[in-house]
């Protein structure tokens, strides 16, 4: 990186308060807190509260968000929350396509 001056960015995922705290004490500006229990999440906010670069920080609560969990993850300040049901637990949808050689008739 010093070499061409260019940084990266990368988000880090966590599972602890502890590990969340190394993560900004490191400078991660992105942080996935995951399967963490509310009460965590709530810690991890208030840390990141008292940091003088708090709103460079976004914090992403994920793993083991249902629906009915959401509104209590939101109630703590993350900035994201990420909910897996939507996409692993939606029915699927089992379409079928007949495509036929039939001319179809040209309107005038």
């Amino acid at each position: 990186m010093a070499r061409t001056g260019q940084t990266v960015e990368s988000d880090v995922e966590v599972q602890t308060v502890t590990q969340a705290v190394e993560a900004l004490d490191a400078g991660a500006r992105w942080i996935m807190l995951d399967n963490m229990p509310v009460a965590e999440i709530e810690q991890v906010v208030k840390f990141r509260a008292g940091r003088a670069d708090a709103s460079r920080i976004v914090l992403e609560a994920s793993g083991t968000v249902r629906l009915d969990t959401v509104p209590a993850i939101a109630g703590t300040g993350v900035d994201l929350i990420s909910v897996g049901a939507l996409t692993h637990s939606a029915p699927a949808l089992d379409l079928t396509m007949l495509l036929t050689t039939a001319p179809v008739p040209c309107p005038r």
